[in-house]
């Protein structure tokens, strides 16, 4: 049973909150946006957790007063689909992924909305060059984990007003079957226009394989949640990353087996490596956004990028 609050609360909804930077940077970054004072609180869940814990936490924020809302990570999926009843408003996001990364409120309605097809495309834009795929036409995407936040980095390098900016192939891998059909049926709906593979993880050399055969320059994503959610990486150390690529590692904190194992070709095979901590940044200024329901400008947000940046290591 949650408790009902004292004062005003935004929520941190993930499997490990209070080792995030969050916790230390929502404060300096409320003061620095001339917000109310405000209580960050982590409401942590089992990756895959039972339905209950999803749906208690969303009725605590729809029905006490001084809950102003939501981050959502790792969850995004399922805390919808345990818990979309609940919402008053969902987002064109929200509804076409099937998961929501933001919960707000507005006149007492509650509100989802899905901020990933937005973050992770300026994050993303942020590392990797303009033009990246028009100039690299053999170059492939392999993201591994067909999650919200895989699903929705895909869903951005398909984009169709990229025009002929999009990788010759995307290839997406999880474990779960059922994920990777809701992957699928995305992708259906908002119309590919690019090659997409999905495969199945079915045993410890699977995403190897699948990374031997990519071309030189490619982009290779670690969207599982591995390395923070839960030791170890989606890959074997025998994994040889193709000459020229570009690696993200959308973690920024955690074991970061994937990073290391990474960190240690980077020189041989001429790696790009990029953690997560800008991604961290876009996402949590967007949904600041939201839930205060404030307009952030790219300024504010290289601004409050700053400001974390001590805080980082």
């Amino acid at each position: 049973m949650l408790e009902k609050l004292t004062k005003k609360t935004f929520y941190f909804i993930g499997v490990t909150s209070s080792q995030s930077k969050i916790m230390e940077v929502f404060p300096l970054w409320l003061e620095a946006l001339n917000l109310p004072p405000t209580e960050i609180r982590g409401y942590d869940i089992q990756v895959n957790g039972p339905r209950e814990e999803y749906r208690a936490i969303v009725a605590h924020i729809k029905e006490d007063e001084k809950a102003l809302g939501a981050l959502v990570t790792t969850h995004k999926i399922d805390i919808l689909k345990a818990a979309g009843d609940f919402f008053d408003f969902l987002d064109t996001y929200a509804e076409l992924f099937g998961e929501i990364s933001s919960i707000s409120k507005r006149d007492g309605a509650l509100r989802g909305h899905a901020k990933d097809p937005i973050t992770v495309g300026l994050a993303l834009d942020s590392f990797l060059p303009g033009n990246y795929w028009q100039d690299h036409p053999d170059a492939q995407v392999f993201i591994m984990g067909a999650g919200g936040s895989g699903i929705a980095l895909s869903a951005h390098l398909m984009k169709k007003e990229h025009g002929r900016n999009i990788p010759s192939k995307i290839i997406i891998s999880n474990r779960r079957e059922e994920r990777l059909l809701h992957c699928r049926q995305v992708h259906e709906r908002l119309g590919r226009t690019t090659a997409v593979e999905y495969v199945q993880v079915t045993g410890p050399d699977v995403n190897d394989r699948v990374l031997e055969n990519l071309p030189p320059g490619s982009l290779i994503v670690n969207a599982t949640g591995m390395g923070k959610d839960r030791p170890g990486s989606p890959l074997s150390d025998d994994a040889v990353f193709p000459e020229g690529s570009f690696v993200w590692e959308f973690n920024y904190r955690g074991s970061l087996e994937f990073l290391h194992q990474t960190e240690l070709q980077k020189e041989n095979r001429k790696l790009t490596l990029e953690d997560g901590w800008s991604y961290f940044i876009y996402g949590w200024n967007c949904v600041i956004c939201e839930v205060f329901d404030i307009y952030i400008s790219c300024e504010d947000i290289a601004r409050m990028g700053k400001i974390a940046e001590p805080l980082r290591a």
